[in-house]
């Protein structure tokens, strides 16, 4: 199993921009050492009364926000740990086949069950890719994963309605499954890159036999988990630096920006539509955060459509998820296809929504 893990991390150094990658690394992350330099300043004088109303907003902020954001953090840093130790040829068989309508279908509803936050999300969506997930498979578990938790399924119910919490999330998982299949067509026609992990399985391959056999080797001593951990952290460093980076900008759109507009400006109309869209984007919301904010864009704005974009323009247009898609993927023309795909369709869907309150 060491020689498989061995030979799973070389191969990514086959890429043509490996040399310089591994120079990258060799170099201080100045933006993930800024940021969460900032994140602990701010959150340790939450702890302190300030006189001034603008930084108390800020420290406020950065304190809710992580303090919703890390559980779901650790869990991803945990979760990309283990996928790490995981054969890839097992990973590729939980999936399914890449570039099929199973192998979509099961990405979708992995990216349901996982009960993460949208970032905790994010660190396990970008593992998959490097465990031979196809492109389309990877982009129907990020889609279909920010709030469609089981959990904040729940919670979005109680909070609007069963009519319209199945209806949303009916609407998002159709827009998972063809976002998936036109990525992955768009790989098969040649248009964007396959993924250079990808993994064959042999024939006569059995999920539940090697998962045993596997697991059968495998102590959960101390150490291990504690590598398993580490490992994980080490591997996440990429991504989580985006995170903390959207920490700190959304608290600063949180310090000047009133969060009250968005009952009186993000009504059902095509301005009120247009200024969630924008909104949404520019705003790092953790999942748990944008599903009260969505809730109160239906019952105070009477506007469903923009409730639909601002869930899922998480996913459609976050710059985070976009330059993790690029960190990962080493390639932009990836990472800007994920908003050309989705966004219409989240337009359409939430113009169509809207004019249902008309």
């Amino acid at each position: 199993m060491d020689n498989m893990m061995h030979s799973d991390h070389s191969a990514p150094q086959q890429h043509p921009e490996g040399c310089a990658m591994h120079n990258k690394k060799k170099r201080k992350d100045w933006l993930l050492m800024i940021s969460l330099l900032i994140i602990v300043i701010a959150y340790a004088l939450t702890f302190f009364a300030t006189s001034n109303p603008q930084l108390a907003i800020f420290t406020e902020s950065v304190f809710e926000l992580m303090n919703r954001m890390w559980w779901g953090i650790l869990l991803g840093i945990l979760s990309v740990g283990l996928i790490g130790t995981l054969p890839r040829q097992l990973v590729t068989s939980a999936l399914g086949k890449g570039g099929t309508f199973n192998g979509i279908l099961r990405a979708t509803g992995a990216g349901v069950m996982l009960d993460l936050c949208s970032h905790g999300i994010l660190l396990v969506g970008m593992k998959l890719y490097e465990r031979g997930a196809s492109l389309g498979q990877v982009m129907a578990f990020l889609i279909a994963s920010p709030w469609n938790s089981i959990s904040l399924t729940l919670i979005l119910w109680s909070l609007i309605g069963f009519k319209w919490m199945i209806s949303i999330l009916i609407l998002s998982l159709l827009i998972a499954l063809i976002s998936g299949i036109i990525f992955d067509h768009l790989v098969k026609k040649g248009a964007l890159p396959s993924n250079p992990n990808k993994t064959d399985l042999p024939e006569n391959y059995s999920f539940f036999k090697e998962f045993k056999n596997h697991f059968k080797t495998v102590r959960p001593t101390p150490n291990r988990i504690a590598l398993t951990a580490w490992k994980g952290l080490k591997d996440s460093r990429m991504i989580l630096k985006w995170i903390f980076f959207g920490v700190v900008l959304a608290s600063l759109i949180r310090t000047f920006v009133n969060p009250e507009l968005f009952a009186v400006v993000f009504g059902p109309t095509v301005i009120g539509l247009g200024a969630t869209l924008i909104f949404a984007t520019i705003l790092e919301v953790c999942s748990e955060g944008s599903v009260p904010v969505a809730a109160d864009m239906l019952l105070r704005a009477k506007a469903p459509g923009n409730t639909f974009a601002f869930l899922m323009t998480g996913v459609s247009t976050d710059y985070t998820e976009i330059l993790s898609l690029k960190e990962t993927t080493h390639s932009w023309k990836i990472a800007f296809f994920l908003p050309l795909v989705t966004f219409p369709q989240v337009l359409i869907i939430a113009i169509i929504l809207n004019s249902l309150t008309v």
